[in-house]
C-alpha cells in the first residue's frame, strides 16, 4: 500500500475505505459481511475509514465493526457534523457526542464539516460558536484532524479553504469533474498550502465504470496496457501528487483487492501523454452524449449575478450522459444548497459570459434549457424548503 502523509506527518492509506456502501441485508447493514471486508481491507493496509452522521445506520455498523475487530488505535476514522441541519450551539456537541457513541470510541481522528457550499455555510457556524467547540476538543484529544468535505465552485472553495486554518479537506474529484466543483484549480491550491486532500466520488457512483459509451470502452479494451476503466480512473487520480487520499466504496473482497492491487503499484506522475490522450478521448466520447459542450474552463465566470454557470452545464450534461436523477441531485447539491442563490434561473442575460466563452456557447440560451430540464416542479420544492429551512 502507498501512503501519503496529513499535516502533521501521519500516514494515510493512498486507497480509503468509503462506509457509506456496505452491503445491505433488508434494509439493514450485513455487519457480518462488512466485517470481513473491513477486515480484509486493514489486512492489505488501508487505515482511513469515512462515514457520515447522515449515512443511515453506517456509523453504528463502523463502530460494531471496530469494535468486534478490536483494531481502533490501528485505524483512523473520518466523519462528519452535518452543518446544515444546526440551528444552535448546543446542538453542535449534541451531534458530536452522538456520533462518538454510535462509533464507539472517545476520539476523532478526522472531524469534517459535511458538505459545506459556499463561505456562507462557515460563517453560520461561526456564529455558533464552532471554533471554540473545535479548539475544546482539540485541547481535550477528542478531535485530531478538523475539516471539511465540499461541493460548490473553486472560487467558493478556496475563500472555505482561506477561511481557517484547516488541516485537511474532501472534495468530489474525477477525470470529469477535473475543472468543475473544487476541481484541479482547488486541489492544487489546497496542495500549495499543505493541506491534504481526500477524494470522494472518484468515479462519479460508480458512473464512470457502468455508463461509459461503448465506443469508451472499446477504446479502453483495445489500449495497451490493458485495465479497467475502473483502474484507468483510480489511477489518474492516486498518480496526482496533490491527492492524499482516494475514498472508494467497497463492498466486497473482490473489490478491496483489485483496489489495494491500484494502490500499492501507483507511482506519481505515473502517466504518458499516450495515457493522458487516453483519457481525453474517453472524455470526448462521453462529451457526445451531452447537451452543451462546455469544458469547465471557468472563462465565463464570475458571473454577475452568481450563477454557476459550468456546474450548472455539469449537472445538465450529466442528465444525458449518466441519469436523469444524477444529474438533478448534483445540481440540488450545487446551486440550491448554500446562501447564495446559484441555480440557472438567476440568469438576467447580460451577456457578460459570452464575450469569454472559447467554445462560443449560446450560454443564455442554454442556462434556459438547462433550468427548464433540472428543475422539474419536484426539484423545486425541494429548493424552496431548502430555502425555508436555511440548510446553508
Amino acid at each position: 500500500m502507498n501512503y501519503r502523509s496529513d499535516k502533521y506527518g501521519n500516514k494515510i492509506s493512498l486507497l480509503g475505505y468509503g462506509c457509506m456502501r456496505f452491503t445491505k441485508k433488508g434494509s439493514s447493514i450485513d455487519i457480518d459481511k462488512a466485517t470481513e471486508e473491513v477486515k480484509f481491507a486493514i489486512d492489505n493496509g488501508v487505515n482511513y475509514f469515512d462515514t457520515a452522521y447522515t449515512y443511515p445506520g453506517n456509523e453504528v455498523a463502523l463502530g460494531e465493526i471496530l469494535s468486534r475487530l478490536n483494531c481502533r488505535k490501528d485505524i483512523y476514522i473520518a466523519t462528519k457534523l452535518p452543518q446544515y441541519l444546526v440551528k444552535t450551539s448546543s446542538q453542535i456537541e449534541k451531534y458530536f457526542n452522538e456520533e462518538l457513541e454510535r462509533l464507539k470510541t472517545d476520539y476523532i481522528d478526522y472531524y469534517l464539516m459535511h458538505m459545506i457550499t459556499d463561505v456562507a455555510a462557515w460563517e453560520k457556524l461561526l456564529r455558533l460558536g464552532i471554533k471554540e467547540f473545535i479548539n475544546k476538543k482539540k485541547e481535550s484529544g477528542q478531535i485530531r484532524n478538523i475539516g471539511f468535505s465540499f461541493h460548490g465552485d473553486s472560487e467558493s472553495f478556496i475563500k472555505v479553504l482561506d477561511a481557517y486554518d484547516w488541516d485537511f479537506c474532501q472534495i468530489q474529484y474525477n477525470y470529469m469533474d477535473e475543472h468543475t466543483q473544487a476541481g484541479r484549480r482547488g486541489l492544487e491550491y489546497a496542495h500549495s498550502k499543505g493541506i491534504p486532500v481526500i477524494i470522494m466520488e472518484p468515479l462519479r457512483g460508480g458512473r464512470l465504470v457502468e455508463m461509459l459509451p461503448e465506443n469508451a470502452k472499446k477504446l479502453i479494451s483495445e489500449y495497451e496496457p490493458k485495465r479497467s476503466p475502473a483502474e484507468w480512473g483510480f489511477r489518474w487520480l492516486m498518480q496526482q501528487e496533490a491527492v492524499t487520499c482516494v475514498l472508494s466504496g467497497m463492498n466486497s473482497k473482490d473489490m478491496v483487492a483489485e483496489n489495494v492491487r491500484i494502490a500499492s503499484s501507483v507511482s506519481v506522475n505515473e502517466f504518458t501523454d499516450r495515457d493522458y490522450e487516453l483519457i481525453e478521448k474517453i472524455k470526448a466520447e462521453i462529451g457526445k452524449t451531452v447537451k452543451v459542450p462546455c469544458t469547465g474552463c471557468g472563462y465565463c465566470m464570475p458571473c454577475p449575478n452568481n450563477v454557476d454557470i459550468p456546474g450548472t452545464f455539469a449537472c445538465y450534461n450529466a442528465m444525458y450522459s449518466e441519469s436523469k436523477w444524477a444529474g438533478r441531485a448534483d445540481y440540488v447539491r450545487v446551486a440550491f444548497f448554500n446562501k447564495t442563490k446559484r441555480d440557472a434561473s438567476q440568469c438576467i442575460e447580460c451577456g457578460k459570459c459570452e464575450k469569454h466563452c472559447p467554445q462560443a456557447i449560446k450560454i443564455r440560451d442554454e442556462l434556459k434549457n438547462a433550468d427548464k430540464a433540472l428543475r422539474p416542479w419536484y426539484v423545486k420544492i425541494i429548493y424552496i424548503l431548502m430555502r425555508l429551512f436555511k440548510f446553508w
